[in-house]
């Protein structure tokens, strides 16, 4: 029996219907008022906002949030929240873990050696993270920057390149806005990883058929991953570090039909194995996007996307591949 690793300890993969395989839970509301200051709702959110996907054929969510961003804290205590979430859902819910981009990484991991790193990335998947005893399922959403990747990245990137040789878990990667991807499959092949075990992401930011393409000839996977995510803002640091006056921001606007699009020429193309779907859904961004996630939330994939794919002539099979069977085959533990 080939089992994965939640939140809730090892569960048969055979059980875990459709996947999500991208999702931040404990980042659904802006700011600390109501996520985690005087009131700490971040479970009865994450619950709420959950309601309806065990109708709809999921029965899985990934969370891939690093260190000290999209909810989960420097030290990882946060993730204990999780188990809380699968409990009162009855979802089974995989933790990743992973450090995002250099500007956003805590104190700790940027005075870690590349040893360190490793160690650290390890304990994570065989003893649990911060302390909790719940151990990570997956490594990610490992992060390069807006095209570069910077010295501190390429260690961390590094790190868990060894530590997914020494446990055997997945990848997946947070590409900035599809930059970097091939660099991000250069390095991992000079760790001596396993790419039919690792996932590029984002990049369905790009809407390229031929670049995409050329990064699954690699050998890789993909992640389309940010879907209903038509607009967005992306800063190039955190907000407290910004001084008074302009800063430097980029936005972007990314269409679903676009997503079709890409998806269904992919699929044409054989591909279909090598694709994972899902919304990359933060409460800092559902307003931007009020007819997408700001109109059904985690339904959106479900209810919008995956029968506007298959109105564009995806067949059924390769939609159930790229929501259930390709992701539950990476989440298998030492597959």
């Amino acid at each position: 029996m080939t089992e994965v690793m939640t939140v809730r300890g090892p569960v048969p993969s055979a059980e875990l219907g459709r996947i999500m395989p991208h999702e931040h839970l404990l980042s659904l509301a802006p700011g600390r008022w109501l996520t985690g200051g005087a009131h700490d709702d971040r479970v009865a959110l994450a619950v709420g906002a959950l309601a309806g996907l065990t109708e709809r054929g999921f029965g899985t969510v990934v969370d891939l949030s690093p260190y000290g961003v999209v909810g989960r804290d420097a030290a990882g205590a946060d993730v204990a929240l999780l188990a809380e979430v699968s409990e009162l859902t009855g979802l089974h819910i995989i933790a990743g873990t992973a450090l995002y981009l250099e500007a956003y990484a805590p104190g700790w991991a940027q005075a870690a050696t590349l040893d360190e790193l490793t160690s650290r990335f390890v304990s994570d998947a065989v003893d649990g993270i911060g302390g909790t005893g719940i151990r990570a399922g997956i490594f990610g959403e490992q992060a390069t920057g807006l095209g570069e990747i910077t010295p501190f990245e390429e260690r961390v990137l590094r790190a868990v390149a060894r530590a997914h040789r020494e446990t055997g878990l997945a990848i997946m990667t947070h590409t900035t806005h599809g930059t970097m991807a091939h660099e991000q499959v250069d390095l991992l092949i000079s760790e001596g990883a396993d790419l039919d075990r690792v996932v590029i992401g984002h990049l369905d930011t790009q809407l390229s058929v031929d670049f995409v393409r050329s990064v699954l000839d690699r050998g890789v996977l993909v992640a389309i991953d940010t879907i209903g995510k038509e607009v967005w803002d992306f800063f190039i640091g955190p907000a407290p570090d910004r001084p008074d006056g302009e800063f430097p921001k980029r936005s972007f606007a990314r269409s679903d039909q676009g997503r079709v699009e890409l998806v269904t020429e992919l699929v044409e193309r054989g591909y279909a194995d090598r694709i994972l779907l899902a919304q990359d859904l933060t409460g800092a961004e559902v307003w931007m996007n009020p007819g997408t996630h700001g109109q059904l939330g985690y339904a959106y994939l479900a209810d919008r996307f995956l029968p506007a794919l298959a109105a564009n002539g995806v067949p059924e099979d390769a939609i159930e591949r790229m929501t259930a069977r390709t992701p539950a085959r990476l989440l298998e533990v030492g597959a």
